[in-house]
Parts: C-alpha cells; structure tokens; sequence
C-alpha cells in the first residue's frame, strides 16, 4: 500500500534554503529591509523575534483558511491529542463549580494505582491549593501534567472521609483515544463512534472491530460526526479495512506538488461488511476521506448532512525554536475525483468560518429542498456509476434534517453554565455506590433507572442558584432532551466508560435512526449503492430551471 506522506502534521527535517533561492531577490531583499528599518528605527521597542512571527502570520493569512503559524506552545497543543498519549496522572475529570472532581481514572494508570477513584475531589497540587480559586483548566492541566516519571503530590477530599487524603503519583504516559464509544446496537449491528484521527486510531479501530465481532458483529455504523480530522495516514490505514486491492483510497496534487496516490493493498478483514458511515457539518479533512472514499467505490451507504468541505493538504515546517508553519501544498481527490475543499476568497477567513452559519441560514439542515445540487459538479462512483455530487463536502447518500423543536434558551443557558455536568456530578457523589449496586449495567441501568421529577425539581433550583431563570413553558418543551442527558452522565461517571452516555443518549440520534433502518432494510441498501438517490436528481433538474 502506497501511502500519502505530505498530510502527516508531524516534524519533517526540510530545509527551508532552496525555497529561499527560488524567491525573488528583490522581495527577499524588500522583506529583509523591512525587518531591518523596523527594528533599528522604530520610535519604541521592538520584540523582532515577535515581529517575525507576525510576518509569518501575515503571509499565511492572505493564501487560504488553512496555511498556519504556531508557537512552540501552540504547536505542542496542537499535536498532543493526535499522538496518542501524553505524560500525566490519568484522570478524567470535570470542574464542578471550581472544585475538580474525578470522573474516572484511566485503568491501569498512575492515579489509579496509587488509590485515587472516581468521586475524588482534588483540593491542592503540590501544595498549591486549586479548589475555590477559580483557577482555568488548563492552569490545572499544567500541573497535573509534567514528564513521565516525575512525582506530583495531591490533596483529596474523599466522600465518608474528615480528611484530606495525600497521594504522591508518579507521572506516566496516558493514552489519548480515538474511540469515544464501541458496543452493540443489537444482536447483528456494531457501533463505532470515532472522535478524531490520530497516530493510535487504526489500532484502536481493529481492536474495536475484534470485539464487536466476537460480541456477533454482522455490520456495522461507524459514527464520524463530529469528527474533525487529524492524520491523514490514520484514514488512509482504515480505508484499507474495507476496500479491495488496488482500489483507490485518495490522492493529493498541487501546482508543485506531483499527483501522489494511496491504493488499497487487499489485506483489510471488513471488506465484505455491511456498513453505514454517519457524517455532519462538522465532519472534516481525514473524516471525510474516509466517507467519500467509501461512498466512491458504493461500499458503505453514507447517511447525515453535507460534511464541511476541508479538503486542502498542509505539509509541516518546523522551526528550530519548536514553532510551525503548516502550508497548504496540495489538494486531495476521492477515488472519483472529487475535491472536497468547498469555495473560499483568499485572506477572507471570517467568511469561510461563517460558511457554516450561512448553511443553517439558508436552510440546509432543515430541509432537503434547501440544498443547492448543481448540475456541473456531478461526479460518478467508481463500481457501480451511480451519481454523487461535489463543491464542498462529502453529500450523503441519506440525507437527515435537524430536530430543534426540543432546543430552547432556558435549555441552552443551562447546558453553557454547565448546570447539566454540575448536577449529574452531585447526583453521583451522593448515590454512586446504590446506583452501581442496584443496576449492575450500563444496559440494565439505560433500562430501568429514571430521572424523577424531585431530581428535576433539584435540577431547576441548582439553575437559578446560577441565574438560569426557571420558564415553566421552555422547560416542558425541553423537559425529555433534558432527563435524557441527565440520565447519560450520570452513566457516564458511575460505570466509568466513555460508551455509556452512549448507549443512553443514543435513542434520540435521528442521524444513528436513519443508519439502523438503512442496513436492516437490505433491499433499500442495496439500491441506494447501486443507484444513488433519486430525490437528489429531483432538486437538480428543479435548480436547472
């Protein structure tokens, strides 16, 4: 299998001389004066190192939404949750109000090991207090985390407990992972629901895949809502499960960049499951790689709404102070030739970061009559010829409209003051132990516990503690969606598995409704990947007039 390597956001050694040599002399020698008047002429003090920085920023701005700058700082940020694993104590955990509570602890990790369990709360860090202060959590973050095999000393405050308990931890490498939740729909249908593309999503993929076959697994919806990209590799590496030998995954070419193809080399297990792939507006870059290549060879039915359209390649130049530049080199193809990258004006990013904003304006999440389905960006599949469409995005085969009946103000201002998050922790704080006694489960627990009206009574007054004013009319309207998520994070926090808020919140996903009907109607499968959707040329030949 051929891979692509110019997408790969990693440290590349490149020498940025000869691109030097190929400029012209007078813009280098006009750039170089500039610096040079700047910071010896200039009436106040100049940070040059800041300067350049910004010139660097500057450049990039005026090419396309996606060449970029970052700091050292930035940079390591930036690519931390894409490795796989970072240095730290292994704790998941949440701020109620500003005191940080342990959601779980990573199994096998360090804070497990020395005692630590969800519930605990973690007054002071090396004897810094951060609980009643206000501290950000990324402030937190910077103390928690540190190189492995240094110590951190911790202060918790345990339910049942007077005092503060005192753990030293010893820091290791914790696991970043791309699954967000894998379990069983029912006896035959997997689910997969993957978060991000990063240097471990492959492998956690198949290890996913294993079990759910184990478990009965005869087809599958992989879940990449939401999911906003990461390596390309990763996406090619799973494409490479589901398609045969020789066929086409993606390819990348630019004005300097020679065409550069990844072909499937046939030893993928899945290449004969039944599969949807779910995908929405926020689907993006290696996410989409992945749904257009599957939807250009008819091997997964692709169901949800126009994914964002990010389909430019930025090749890595890092500096020797630990900064980046990611410069857009290239653009990548689906199997048909599609570019997914949607239209953009140079050096006017606010409007292509509104371009999502204009979908929903213009209606094209609501209603498939909205969207614009135009003639000339027709494109066809590579087994069966079926149409599929380009201009920006990844268009599904199913297309599901949104539901915001149930999304009210009084339901909005309570989920952004995190009065849900802080409720369901306090919840668990005080019933943990019954509710992992009584409902020995996440699947009995989905079944049988129910989110009573006093709980919502407790919930309502925790919101206007916060001055989330109570709107008896607004809450009924939002009253189910409300129980519903309640109901999911307290699942999530007893039973310490990011599949349960899942498995309970999972009935309301109109997207995850629409894929089940789709695979088990095997006629309707069938037909769909052999001849497209009929509705999609409806509302072209009605744009054509």
């Amino acid at each position: 299998m051929k891979k692509i390597l110019l997408a790969l956001p990693l440290c590349l050694a490149i020498s940025l001389t000869t691109t030097a040599q190929r400029s012209s002399p007078q813009a280098m020698q006009k750039l170089l004066n500039a610096e040079y008047a700047i910071s010896t002429l200039y009436v106040d003090t100049v940070n040059e190192d800041k300067l350049i920085e910004e010139a660097i920023k500057g450049m990039l701005e005026s090419l396309d939404p996606h060449s970029s700058y970052t700091d050292a700082k930035e940079t390591k940020e930036l690519e931390e949750p894409l490795q796989g694993e970072f240095s730290g104590v292994g704790i998941q955990f949440n701020m109620n109000k500003d005191t940080l509570y342990v959601i779980q602890t990573v199994p096998g990790g360090p804070s497990e090991r020395v005692g630590i369990i969800a519930g605990d709360r973690i007054i002071t860090v090396n004897d810094t207090t951060i609980a009643g202060v206000k501290m950000k959590n990324s402030d937190i973050q910077k103390r928690l985390r540190g190189k492995k095999g240094t110590n951190v000393t911790v202060q918790v405050k345990r339910a049942g407990v007077k005092e503060l308990i005192t753990f030293r931890i010893t820091r290791d490498n914790i696991p970043l992972n791309s699954i967000d939740a894998s379990y069983m729909l029912d006896e035959q249908t997997g689910y997969l629901r993957i978060s991000r593309f990063g240097a471990k999503t492959h492998e956690e993929m198949i290890d996913a895949l294993k079990d759910l076959k184990r478990q009965g697994m005869t087809q599958l919806i992989m879940d990449l809502s939401d999911n906003g990209g990461g390596y390309l590799n990763a996406a090619i590496d799973m494409c490479n499960e589901f398609l045969e030998r020789g066929q086409l995954m993606v390819y990348t070419e630019g004005e300097h960049s020679p065409r550069n193809e990844a072909n499937a080399n046939g030893w993928g297990d899945y290449k004969d499951l039944h599969m949807v792939v779910m995908v929405n507006q926020y689907s993006a870059s290696a996410a989409e790689i992945f749904a257009g290549a599957m939807q250009d060879w008819d091997r997964a039915v692709v169901v949800g709404r126009r994914t964002f359209g990010k389909g430019l390649v930025q090749r890595p130049f890092r500096f020797e102070d630990g900064s980046m530049m990611r410069l857009t080199v290239a653009r990548y193809y689906t199997p048909s030739g599609r570019c997914i990258q949607k239209p953009y004006d140079r050096g006017d990013k606010k409007a292509y970061e509104k371009e999502l904003l204009d979908r929903a304006n213009e209606g094209e999440y609501y209603s498939l009559d909205s969207i614009q389905f135009n003639d000339t960006l027709r494109y066809t599949t590579r087994l069966n010829g079926r149409t599929i469409y380009g201009g920006g995005g990844v268009m599904p085969d199913v297309y599901v409209p949104i539901d915001t009946t149930e999304y009210t103000i009084y339901y909005r201002d309570l989920v952004a003051k995190g009065i849900t998050n802080q409720f369901a922790i306090s919840y668990v704080d005080k019933n943990r132990k019954s509710i992992a006694k009584k409902y020995k489960t996440v699947k009995d627990f989905d079944e049988n516990f129910i989110v009573t009206d006093e709980m919502m009574r407790d919930f309502i007054a925790l919101g206007e503690k916060d001055s989330v004013k109570y709107d008896e009319e607004k809450f009924r309207t939002s009253e189910s969606l409300l129980k519903d998520i309640i109901k999911g994070l307290i699942a999530r926090d007893v039973y310490s598995s990011a599949s349960a808020y899942s498995v309970v919140i999972n009935h309301r996903n109109r997207d995850l409704k629409a894929a089940i009907e789709v695979l088990n109607d095997r006629e309707r499968y069938d037909r769909l990947l052999r001849e497209g959707n009929p509705e999609y040329e409806r509302l072209v030949k009605r744009n054509d007039k």
